[in-house]
């Protein structure tokens, strides 16, 4: 394996995982509050959205330093497609946890990434053509990442604009989550008739 800058961002971004893990499973001696736009946040709740940010931005750069400097490999396919799927089912598992997110949503959430990341190999295998990302899919994943920060800062607009921000952009992601799963699949029914 070539351990190239966007494979090293994969790797950091696998690492940061258990990283995460502990900081949202754990309060340490009960580290405090940080207010944040009035709001009190627990300080472990807090370092961990900047660790999920941290993470979410390594999967921003990889990709693009990957396509610009054809810095494309095998592992950075299989290992940076795993470590976003890590990342994001984690956060949104704790998220349910912590009673931030209804279950609901995120079992179709769930559903619909192992759907589409079976079907993608399904078509790679028959076709050898890679899925590549439309707008509605670039729209979830967007809506997604914004929806797991608010909620893991509890909300955090909440006061500033009476709504309860995170709800209502993980409620957006779930549209499009469902809308660019049935277009992945429409897209691919002839893999079907085979």
């Amino acid at each position: 394996m070539v351990w190239n800058v966007p494979n090293k961002l994969t790797m950091l971004r696998i690492i940061l995982i258990p990283v995460f893990i502990i900081l949202l499973a754990f309060n340490f001696a009960n580290w405090g509050d940080v207010f944040l736009f009035g709001t009190l946040i627990p300080m472990n709740h807090f370092i961990a959205t900047l660790v999920f940010i941290l993470a979410s931005l390594t999967d921003l750069a990889d990709g693009k330093i990957a396509r610009k400097y054809h810095l494309v490999s095998n592992f950075g396919k299989f290992a940076d497609t795993l470590a976003d799927k890590m990342l994001v089912m984690t956060a949104f598992i704790f998220l349910v946890e912590m009673k931030m997110a209804p279950a609901w949503v995120i079992a179709i959430i769930v559903c619909r990434e192992l759907a589409v990341t079976g079907l993608r190999m399904i078509v790679l295998e028959e076709g050898g053509k890679v899925m590549a990302a439309q707008m509605p899919g670039k729209i979830k994943t967007t809506t997604q990442m914004i929806a797991i920060i608010l909620l893991l800062l509890h909300n955090v607009f909440f006061g500033t604009f009476g709504f309860p921000m995170g709800l209502i952009f993980l409620y957006i992601c779930l549209f499009f989550t469902v809308y660019s799963g049935a277009d992945y699949f429409i897209q691919s029914r002839d893999v079907f008739k085979k």
